[in-house]
């Protein structure tokens, strides 16, 4: 009975963590975007408080498995994650952090592909395709389905991959920071991250948005390496309708005040009935 109350503590405690670390880091990144393009998500309310709802959800099925493997680490040694920095060389330390954003890129690539078989795709990832445009809130708007995929991924590489506890802090950093940056609608990194020989193997806003603008392609998370393989890759998308549309709604672009938000309001019912019909889908991919 111990044990079960302890894990049930730590899941509560690895919830409230993975809930205010998602807070913190979208709500930054939104006044950010509020400071650098104020329009942006003007009229977009609803949508983000649906973005919110969806992501406080996952952050309970996130927190869950991390809260039993934080305990069986702590109270049985489970996991390879170790806390002296000499356990292990110290040229291992940034290996690690490679080797697991590596993992979690491959892993997040093909569940994401499968997300968006038909039927999948309707049934759960539709959800998340559902912001248009995507905010910086919306980065873990998912369905409870999409969320176990995503909420497994880690802690499943720490019984594979030794890591030590800062690294793997580095890796949840980095894994929230790209979370969130890539579905805020507009590039904050430099230009060599996004364009040019660099820029050609990372993922950025700037590649993310072409998912969200066209599903069947650029399907990474942190790397082009699988898009590239496996061809889906599409390139690097467009901000300028996005931000010509929050302009509109905001009643500061060519069409503006009321026939703005008519128009805008005509998009978004074109794209919802796109997923009501499982237009969202890869047509590469088989329904089943």
């Amino acid at each position: 009975m111990d044990a079960i109350v302890a894990i049930l503590l730590s899941a509560l405690a690895m919830t409230l963590i993975v809930g205010v670390r998602y807070l913190l880091a979208s709500g930054g990144f939104a006044l950010a975007t509020r400071w650098r393009h104020r329009d942006l998500y003007a009229g977009l309310d609803p949508q983000i408080r649906r973005e919110i709802g969806w992501s406080l959800a996952s952050a309970a099925i996130y927190g869950v498995p991390a809260g039993i493997v934080a305990w069986g680490w702590r109270t049985h040694g489970w996991t390879r994650i170790y806390s002296d920095v000499h356990a292990l060389p110290l040229w291992y330390l940034p290996l690690s952090v490679l080797l697991y954003l590596i993992a979690h890129d491959s892993w997040f690539y093909w569940t994401h592909r499968w997300m968006h078989r038909p039927r999948v795709f309707k049934l759960a990832h539709a959800v998340h395709h559902a912001s248009r445009p995507p905010t910086a809130w919306a980065a873990m708007a998912f369905h409870p389905i999409e969320a176990v995929t995503g909420a497994v991924a880690i802690p499943l590489l720490v019984f594979v991959i030794p890591i030590h506890v800062a690294a793997l802090g580095l890796v949840l950093t980095i894994m929230t920071v790209m979370g969130v940056t890539n579905h805020m609608g507009w590039e904050m990194f430099p230009r060599f991250m996004w364009g040019g020989r660099v820029g050609g193997w990372l993922i950025t806003a700037s590649h993310h948005q072409r998912h969200h603008e066209r599903y069947g392609c650029n399907y990474g998370l942190y790397f082009r390496f699988w898009d590239r393989v496996c061809g889906t890759d599409d390139g690097l998308g467009d901000f300028t309708r996005a931000h010509r549309q929050a302009r509109a709604r905001a009643g500061r672009g060519p069409v503006a005040g009321a026939a703005g938000e008519q128009r805008a309001g005509r998009l978004a019912g074109r794209g919802d009935r796109a997923d009501a019909l499982g237009q969202g889908h890869d047509p590469r991919l088989p329904d089943r």
